[in-house]
């Protein structure tokens, strides 16, 4: 599987960017991600902080 460049807090940083009134399209063109990505990242990771990615990320492992 690809390593993504962003690490779980830099996305959470970049979703919150969004609730804090950002555009999608302005953050996608600011960070160089695709708005496919955004989106996928919002679906994934919203709402939440950065405690609970980490912990996704190790039950992900786990059950790998």
């Amino acid at each position: 599987m690809k390593r993504s460049r962003f690490s779980e807090e830099q996305i959470i940083g970049v979703l919150k960017e969004h609730q804090a009134g950002l555009g999608a399209k302005d953050l996608c063109r600011k960070h160089g991600i695709s708005d496919a990505t955004f989106y996928k990242w919002r679906s994934k990771y919203g709402g939440m902080e950065v405690s609970g990615a980490r912990r996704l990320k190790t039950l992900e492992s786990e059950n790998a």
